[in-house]
């Protein structure tokens, strides 16, 4: 059955990016940590993870149908030239259709109406029987308070960033509980943490 999860690289203080997307070079130190090379589907984007981080992320692509993503990320990122490193289809939730998009030849879908239900339902219709994939922050955030969040996955960085971006950016409602750690996997640098999200409990 399909789920619905976020997943992110997290600072020890709750952040996925420091300030003006700054911090990355922090938060992703564990992709060149070890003597596993995993291509991606970016030719020019190439892993070296331990075999802990390796085994975490070859199940978190096996698992992986579709994601969802902002705007923001989607321009910082430059809609990933057309190709998500993960190679599976990307659902924009937008106000407005980016210039030059949607495209032919890349397969991305926007979604301007129905907000965060109508890009998770779009992204489950792609998925199939895999799972959707939620972008960090205003994304999950509101996909968490629509009570469409089924997991947390959370790569748990030893930084402090002081500022920032945060994993969920202040949900209404809160708080919310989660069951878990379901699985931990302590990699270089890293420690992989996946949660399950309880509704309707404090």
């Amino acid at each position: 059955m399909t789920k619905v999860m976020t997943e992110a690289s997290m600072s020890l203080d709750g952040y996925v990016s420091g300030p003006d997307f700054s911090g990355f070079d922090l938060l992703f130190q564990w992709y060149e940590r070890g003597d596993v090379v995993v291509e991606t589907a970016d030719p020019e984007l190439t892993f070296r993870l331990t075999e802990v981080s390796s085994t975490y992320w070859h199940r978190l692509i096996a698992e992986t149908g579709a994601l969802v993503v902002g705007r923001t990320l989607f321009d910082h990122v430059e809609g990933w030239g057309g190709r998500h490193p993960m190679d599976v289809p990307v659902v924009l939730l937008s106000h407005s259709v980016p210039d030059g998009w949607p495209r032919a030849d890349a397969p991305f879908h926007v979604v301007t109406e129905g907000g965060i239900e109508r890009a998770v339902a779009v992204a489950r219709d792609l998925a199939g029987d895999k799972n959707v994939v939620l972008n960090s922050g205003t994304i999950a955030t509101q996909a968490l308070e629509a009570g469409l969040l089924d997991e947390v996955c959370v790569d748990l960085v030893p930084v402090i960033l002081g500022a920032g971006t945060p994993f969920f950016t202040t949900p209404a409602n809160a708080p919310y509980t989660l069951d878990g750690p379901l699985s931990v996997a302590e990699g270089d640098r890293v420690t992989h943490l996946r949660y399950r999200v309880r509704y309707g409990e404090r």
